[in-house]
This record gives C-alpha cells, sequence and structure tokens, in this order.
C-alpha cells in the first residue's frame, strides 16, 4: 500500500521537528492532516494524539505520525487503542521493521534524541516499506489478547 494521507500530531517538544516532517511529507505530495500543537507553548500530548488515532481507526488517513520529547507519551497513548501499532523509532532500520514486521499504522518519533536529518529518513523508511505478513501476521494477530476468559 502506498501511503498519500497521513495524519500528524504530538506535543510542544516535537513542535519544531513536525513543521519539518509535515514539510517533508507534503513534499512527497502526501496529504497532511496536522493536529497540532500550532506553536511551542507547553501542551498535552495525549490531546494531539488521540485526533491521530481516530483518524487511522476511521480510516481518513493511511498511518499516522506521533512526535513528543521522548516519544514514549505518544506511543504509550497510541497503543491504548485497540487497532493501532505505534512503534517507537530513531533509526530508519527500526521504522522499516516496525512496518514490515509489526504492520505498525503510527510511528512515534523522539524529538529531542534524533536530529531532523536521522528523523527524516526514519519517516521516509516509515512511509515507504509494508508488512511483509507470513510468519509475521500470525504474530501480530497474537498482539489482541483474547479476555474472554474475563466474561
Amino acid at each position: 500500500m502506498s501511503v498519500t494521507k497521513v495524519s500528524i500530531g504530538g506535543d510542544h517538544a516535537g513542535f519544531d521537528l513536525k513543521k519539518i516532517v509535515v514539510k517533508y511529507l507534503e513534499d512527497q505530495n502526501i496529504t497532511v492532516t496536522d493536529h497540532g500543537p500550532h506553536s511551542s507553548n507547553s501542551v498535552d500530548y495525549p490531546d494531539y494524539a488521540h485526533p491521530v488515532c481516530s483518524d487511522i481507526i476511521d480510516g481518513k488517513v493511511d498511518c499516522g505520525i506521533l512526535i513528543c520529547g521522548s516519544g514514549n507519551g505518544v506511543a504509550i497513548t497510541a497503543n491504548k487503542y485497540s487497532g493501532i501499532r505505534c512503534g517507537l523509532c530513531w533509526t530508519a532500520e527500526l521504522a522499516a521493521l516496525t512496518r514490515q514486521h509489526n504492520n505498525a499504522n503510527a510511528l512515534a518519533i523522539p524529538a529531542r534524541f534524533i536530529s531532523k536529518e536521522v528523523a527524516l529518513e526514519v519517516v521516509d523508511a516509515f512511509i515507504k516499506n509494508t508488512f511483509e505478513g507470513g510468519r509475521h501476521k500470525r504474530r501480530v494477530d497474537k498482539i489482541t489478547p483474547d479476555v474472554s476468559f474475563l466474561c
């Protein structure tokens, strides 16, 4: 699947990098829904991660990109959603593998820990790779636990 639509959001620590990523994606003719923040004023990352996840679940976009200081807050928030598989990546190899092996539909980037050049390599690897299926599908299918024993 070719990525043509991306939803993006984060927090104040990721604001500057988010602007760079949005421009990069738009230069690749990818439609970007930018949920903010739209300044470097302090904000709460879940407020921006939730709309990105909703866009993915609702099928409005092909994938999501979340950017905060460590990447952990947005990744944890995203992975609370059934149907979201968000990988925290700081190298292009990790971004490629999270798509190929984990069928990730969201990418978390740690803005305070990687350069803008590496961040763009991560984004590029994420949007250009696809799920390999096969033995990886069996594993991805086991991510959501069987909670029927609770009923």
